[in-house]
């Protein structure tokens, strides 16, 4: 189930109970209103003995002198303020004082006259507004009865009027609390879509869009919270993935050219030894003194290709992580003397001064021989291709800080500054020459060297300057 249909859902649902809620609350209050208008039908005496018990105590503690006009006018205009009429009936049936002066000294039938019991004055009232009903007059608390007072007074007041505000107030509290609580839902609802659904289904389109291989739209988010931390990561991830694609098409492009360079300086020495193979087989050799000439020039272009098929084997080592060390300890000063004592001679061929140390400190290393063999080899070829005839190459070796250092100097062109990040890169190749700016070489020597080294535990590193020449070192732990 997608989010926008759970949401959705969940509000509907929400909204149902809250309705729900609101109904019941309104049945609720209609049957309490209907409950309070049933208690209202049934008649109570309290609020007519409330009325007139002022009355019924006056006339008790004035019994003696009722026939005192004082005392009568006192009576009738205590009746007319509580808004009642009354008659003081003796027990003879004879009204001796009433709120009505006309009727006093009257004979009343007291049979039909007192009505003690509330319902049966409600049926004598019938449909009057009024109904008539008879207090006993005692003579002090413990006394006998000397007469009875009836009193007429409004139908209304022996039915209870209970204020129904309590119930309204809850109805009107619960209906408020649902309302608010279905506008907070919708609001609610309506905050989940703009910072959830919607940047959901923006980042899903940008997903689409990475999948898709289109990297170059920004992704952005306005707000900072969680969202926006998912976007910003989102966006992190984007660039990562497109720097990692245009790395990945950087090397591809630059492995066709490495399969390209190889192929034709392969080829180059292939074929200048082929041709002087059938030289030799179609006897052009006059002397031993041209085929050894010859020879030399084929061990030379043998070499050549040796190393380029070193160098392809390493790389591919390399892509792999998997460059074939073999390390052993060995005394430095045997191993380096073989591997530079070629160099001299190739030096010096190319027309360059060769210098070299008086003294090669002896010390144990463990390190593969062929290996760094390799690493000189490269490091001296590469001086080579920025040098030119009248130069010279200086090699160094000494001990500083517990570490074998081999330092291998060149008054060539030097190395251009734009270039020198990228020295150690695998398929980088400066130009050879500051004017032409040809590119010679598989850009794999220096990054071979660089692997070679630290695979050993040792460093690398160089320094130049353009017009003055390039310094390469490298330092080895001794044992």
């Amino acid at each position: 189930m997608s989010l926008h249909t759970w949401s959705t859902r969940w509000l509907k649902t929400s909204l149902t109970l809250l309705i729900m809620v609101m109904i019941c609350s309104v049945v609720l209050f209609l049957d309490l209103l209907a409950g309070r208008t049933a208690d209202e039908s049934n008649p109570t005496i309290n609020q007519v003995r409330l009325k007139v018990n002022p009355l019924l105590l006056e006339l008790e503690q004035n019994r003696h002198r009722l026939r005192d006009p004082v005392i009568r006018d006192k009576l009738r205009s205590a009746a007319i303020d509580k808004n009642i009429q009354f008659s003081y009936v003796g027990l003879d049936g004879v009204i001796l004082l009433s709120s009505a002066s006309s009727s006093e000294g009257t004979q009343v039938n007291l049979r039909s006259a007192l009505h003690y019991n509330l319902k049966d004055a409600l049926q004598l009232a019938d449909g009057d507004d009024s109904l008539g009903i008879a207090f006993p007059i005692m003579d002090g608390p413990g006394g006998s009865q000397i007469g009875n007072a009836i009193f007429t007074v409004p139908k209304s007041l022996v039915f209870a009027q209970q204020p129904v505000t309590f119930p309204l107030f809850i109805l009107g509290s619960l209906i408020i609390i649902s309302l608010m609580l279905m506008l907070l839902l919708i609001i609610m609802t309506r905050r989940v879509r703009e910072r959830m659904l919607t940047p959901v289904n923006q980042l899903k389109q940008h997903a689409e869009l990475i999948l898709k291989g289109q990297y170059d739209e920004q992704i952005q988010y306005n707000r900072n919270d969680e969202m926006g931390g998912l976007y910003a990561m989102l966006d992190l991830m984007r660039t990562e993935i497109m720097h990692l694609s245009e790395q990945r098409i950087r090397q591809e492009k630059a492995q066709k050219e490495l399969i390209t360079n190889i192929s034709h300086e392969l080829k180059t020495p292939i074929t200048t030894v082929k041709a002087y193979i059938e030289a030799i087989s179609e006897g052009l050799c006059a002397d031993e003194e041209t085929l050894m000439e010859y020879m030399e020039i084929m061990r030379t272009h043998t070499d050549k290709t040796a190393r380029l098929v070193e160098d392809l084997l390493v790389h591919a080592l390399q892509e792999l992580g998997q460059i074939s060390v073999e390390p052993r300890e060995v005394y430095s000063r045997a191993v380096f003397e073989n591997m530079l004592r070629p160099i001299r001679h190739i030096v010096r061929i190319n027309g360059l001064t060769y210098e070299e140390s008086e003294v090669i400190p002896n010390v144990l290393i463990r390190m593969d021989p062929v290996r760094i063999e390799q690493v000189v080899s490269n490091l001296v070829s590469n001086a080579l291709k920025h040098t030119a005839p009248g130069d010279y190459i200086r090699i160094r070796a000494e001990l500083d800080s517990g570490q074998f250092k081999l330092t291998i100097a060149d008054s060539g062109q030097g190395i251009r500054a734009q270039d020198m990040p990228f020295v150690f890169e695998r398929y980088f190749r400066g130009s050879s020459s500051l004017s032409s700016g040809i590119h010679e070489g598989t850009g794999l020597g220096l990054s071979i060297c660089k692997s070679i080294i630290e695979a050993h535990g040792g460093q690398i590193s160089f320094s130049s300057k353009v017009g003055q020449g390039t310094l390469f070192q490298f330092s080895l732990p001794i044992c």
